[in-house]
């Protein structure tokens, strides 16, 4: 275990809701970090299991790791972590977000730590990840980072898994005055990304894996790998939902367009803009912004999306 002068650098905050099923084996994997948690923060979500006694026991039998149980807000996961992150104590030195069914390998937060070590202004810290088949013990690596993360990226597509999210002390305080004015979120590992990229925080994605995630049927999100995953992506898009995300992430932008670059403000004003523009001029605007999604099949998406007005 990590002395006793680096447990104070971190705090955990854990979403939860109806967990019953997996929560314990995450919540012994948290106990097992290398560098222990100073604490563990969890807002729970209205579960009607077994959830909040089994974080009860949790408490009870590790209390060194200063266990809060707060109530949520009631309005869906990525509101519950903007909640926790408005939550978080402000002398925190680093946050870790932390979904309730995956399981963290003991040296998740320590090697995430040493990864924004040094960092002088906010920083992000995200991973790939195994996805895990626990039923059939199968791991299979997540996708790697785009070779560009940044604000031009993080507008049209995430690419930094919640679950996995480290924040330093100020990149907290730029997400705790974002959350301020927000009333809804589409993701909330997503709205991080845009805010703190927009923001010109470093952004640093592990290429290590340090987690399984759990691949189940109740998923929030899952993987969305293969073709029938693809198919529903391109219906939804068709169907006005890529586009509908975009209006709620402009909003949430332009909320805290005070904290942004003014590259950033120019970027998000053009596609803002533009994209309930003429055809030409919504391909214009993909050009002159630089957008772009990871990978071919990605960001021909994205010309689809602007040709077809689904931006």
């Amino acid at each position: 275990m990590a002395s006793v002068s680096s447990r104070h650098r971190v705090t955990i905050l854990l979403a939860t809701c109806n967990g019953e099923k997996y929560l314990r084996a995450q919540l012994d994997s948290l106990a097992a970090q290398t560098l222990q948690p100073a604490r563990i923060l969890i807002s729970d979500d209205g579960s009607r299991d077994d959830t909040r006694a089994i974080i009860r026991a949790f408490a009870a039998e590790n209390p060194a790791l200063r266990l809060s149980l707060l109530d949520g807000p009631g309005q869906g996961a990525a509101m519950n972590f903007r909640f926790l992150l408005m939550q978080a104590p402000q002398e925190a030195g680093f946050v870790a977000l932390c979904d309730q069914d995956d399981v963290w390998l003991p040296d998740k937060l320590a090697r995430a730590v040493r990864m924004l070590a040094g960092s002088e202004g906010p920083a992000l810290y995200c991973a790939r990840s195994w996805e895990w088949d626990e039923k059939r013990d199968r791991r299979r690596l997540s996708r790697p980072a785009p070779p560009r993360p940044g604000f031009r990226h993080a507008l049209v597509q995430n690419i930094a898994g919640g679950n996995t999210m480290l924040l330093n002390r100020a990149a907290l305080a730029l997400m705790r005055e974002a959350g301020r004015e927000v009333r809804e979120l589409v993701v909330h590992d997503w709205w991080i990304y845009q805010v703190l990229s927009g923001a010109g925080a470093r952004i640093v994605h592990d290429d290590r894996p340090e987690l399984l995630y759990r691949q189940h049927g109740g998923n929030l999100i899952g993987a969305n790998r293969g073709v029938p995953a693809k198919l529903r992506r391109l219906g939804f898009m068709l169907a006005g939902g890529y586009r509908e995300w975009a209006r709620i992430n402009i909003e949430n932008l332009n909320a805290a367009r005070h904290l942004l670059t003014p590259e950033a403000r120019e970027i998000l004003d053009h596609f803002a803009k533009d994209r309930d523009g003429s055809l030409p001029e919504r391909l214009a605007m993909l050009r002159r912004t630089g957008l772009h999604r990871h990978g071919h099949l990605a960001q021909a998406a994205l010309y689809l999306a602007a040709f077809l007005r689904r931006l």
